[in-house]
């Protein structure tokens, strides 16, 4: 596809090449003619005289007269040189006598010069043939080449980026863990194969169809597969590719896509990331008619203008759908939402099926296992685990991907780096490591509630030391009390474990304090779930919708209540902080067990500590 461009490149060079030798050999020619040094006809004369030229040119020229060069053997510093005099036709019969009185003189009579009229031409107009063919060089290398919407250049800025594919391989075959959206979207896929079955009632579809839903979600996917099942032409850009430096160039590209897809119907129109054009207008501060504004008002109209039978479809994608104008989300313009949400962990073991099928996987690859690991993931993340698998099982110089690979790649995401093995860890250094995973690992197993343990490792990575992973046996929509009262022992029982076994305390905890504070405040200000305060919201945090980001709500509440909050926060973590002491010390058998079997193995299955743990007889913590 790209020879084209290439050719007409390496052609443009070679034109380029060949008129600059023109003009080059056109001009040194003329220096070339005009290099005789000029005299006036007396000392031409008296050089005659001397006996000093050689030879001697007689030029007979278009004006009249004749040009006369004399061509010296020696001149005064001993150099050959040649000199030349304008002789007029009534002084020539007298020259030409002079002339023949000296025999050692050689003649060579010329008829008249005449120029031809491509030289002609090309001395005349070379400088201006010269600057346009370099104008129009430049700008066409600024242009970009062929788009959509024609030959590229600075003269094409107006016209349309997007990218039109026809006979897509996407289809909903290649869409997976968002089942309840495509379902939404079968009605469209309908109306493009038939638009009569819809309209003869006389209802309309919709013109605008907005998927919402977080990054990586498969949005993009979605909108090519629904192309891909309805066979109709897609064209695809990204809410950037409309504003230009330029005023008014983004309405211009709105103009131009919307005409390529009616010449091109039925059709679909599809903007990622629409909320780079369509946000909230009016918030320039004092004033102003923004390009964006521009653009955003221009595709609004476009949508309106168009008969909604036609067969064009219009499809954007956002993230943030809370910054969007509200003109752009009335009926008649994107006036159906379809939610596409993280996939439950059904959906990311069939999205991870789709992603597996040219993957060679071993027998003992469990995918089932890695989806109930990878809570929150979406399709993209579950992608990448894949690929990591994929490269750490061609770096072993494997023919499958084994089930240890997904595990490696699945920790390496989650904790966010590879093993650190190269990292020297003091034998001090290590064992409170092991104590700290052996206590989040013991109260996870014996306080009611929480989750299987999977994996415990003290394998550095990232800017972790240890893991203590669990596996939940079913997906979670919401959380009860009881859970969220159980997950919180387990987050500080590392460090419970290091203050019983050393007497000390290390900073390997900051990050289990800080989910675990993170969660009793949650527990106490927007749950309502402290029996002081009751079911009330205090502080609501909410997102800003121009910058994208959470920031922290008015305070809507006295300092009464606040001091009740933080006392409410501190006895939920200092609860949770008693209940994972009293079951580390009441098994600190199994606790020292653990920690040697993590300092032996560096790494134990879930399975492996079930094993330990059946060793001994548990105690209940009082």
């Amino acid at each position: 596809m790209n020879d084209q461009p290439k050719k007409s490149g390496l052609l443009s060079y070679i034109l380029f090449i060949l008129f600059a030798l023109i003009i080059w050999n056109a001009f040194v020619q003329q220096s070339q003619t005009d290099s005789p040094i000029s005299i006036d006809y007396n000392e031409f004369l008296r050089t005659v005289e001397s006996d000093k030229f050689q030879s001697i040119v007689i030029q007979s020229t278009e004006k009249g007269g004749s040009e006369i060069t004399g061509c010296c053997v020696k001149d005064k510093d001993g150099k050959d040189a040649s000199y030349n005099v304008f002789v007029n036709n009534a002084a020539l019969p007298a020259f030409m006598d002079i002339l023949r009185a000296k025999p050692k003189i050689k003649i060579f009579p010329r008829p008249i010069r005449e120029t031809s009229w491509l030289m002609s031409i090309l001395i005349n107009w070379a400088p201006m043939l010269l600057f346009i063919f370099i104008w129009i060089f430049f700008m066409r290398k600024m242009g970009g080449g062929v788009s959509a919407g024609g030959i590229g250049g600075i003269m094409n800025f107006g016209k349309s980026k997007a990218k039109m594919s026809v006979g897509h391989q996407v289809t909903f075959a290649d869409v997976a863990g968002v089942d309840e959206s495509k379902e939404e979207l079968v009605e469209m896929i309908n109306f493009l194969k038939d638009p009569k079955k819809f309209t003869r009632l006389g209802g309309r579809m919709p013109k605008g169809v907005l998927l919402i839903g977080p990054p990586g979600t498969g949005k993009t996917l979605l909108a090519r597969a629904v192309a891909g099942e309805a066979g109709v032409a897609f064209f695809s850009l990204s809410g950037s590719e409309f504003v230009e430096m330029f005023v008014g160039v983004g309405a211009s590209r709105v103009r131009d896509l919307f005409e390529n897809a009616k010449k091109n119907a039925p059709s679909i129109i599809f903007i990622d990331e629409i909320d780079a054009i369509g946000g909230k207008r009016g918030m320039i501060i004092g004033g102003g008619h923004t390009e964006q504004e521009q653009t955003l008002n221009q595709l609004m109209v476009e949508m309106d203008g168009f008969d909604p039978n036609v067969g064009i479809i219009i499809m954007a994608a956002t993230n943030r759908p809370e910054t969007l104008d509200f003109a752009l989300l009335r009926p008649g313009r994107f006036d159906r939402h379809v939610v596409v949400p993280r996939p439950d962990v059904k959906g990311r073991e069939e999205i991870l099926k789709v992603h597996a099928r040219k993957k060679p996987l071993a027998e003992n690859a469990n995918l089932t296992a890695i989806a109930k690991g990878t809570p929150g993931f979406v399709g993209a993340d579950l992608e990448n685990l894949l690929n990591e698998a994929a490269l750490k099982a061609a770096q072993k110089e494997q023919e499958t991907i084994t089930n240890s690979d997904l595990e490696e790649a699945k920790d390496k995401i989650i904790m966010g780096g590879a093993e650190r093995k190269s990292m020297v860890m003091s034998p001090a250094v290590k064992k409170v490591t092991a104590y700290h995973e052996a206590g989040h690992t013991l109260v996870a197993k014996f306080v009611p509630g929480n989750d299987p343990v999977h994996k415990v490792t003290i394998i550095p990575r990232g800017m972790s030391l240890g893991l203590t992973g669990t596996l939940p046996e079913e997906e979670r929509h919401n959380y009860t009390k009881s859970y969220l009262e159980a997950l919180l022992p387990m987050m500080m029982g590392g460090r419970c474990a290091e203050e019983l076994v050393f007497k000390d305390i290390s900073t390997g905890a900051r990050n289990d304090i800080e989910r675990a504070t993170e969660l009793a405040s949650n527990m106490v200000k927007k749950w309502g779930m402290s029996e002081k305060l009751g079911p009330l919201n205090y502080g609501k945090d909410r997102e800003h919708e121009y910058l994208g980001f959470q920031i922290q709500g008015a305070q809507d509440y006295s300092e009464k209540t606040a001091q009740t909050i933080d006392e409410e926060k501190k006895q939920i973590i200092d609860k949770a902080y008693r209940k994972a002491t009293d079951v580390l010390a009441a098994n600190r058998n199994i606790l020292e067990a653990l920690a040697s079997a993590l300092l032996e193995k560096e790494t134990l299955t879930g399975e492996e500590v079930n094993n330990i743990v059946k060793q001994f007889k548990i105690s209940q913590a009082n």
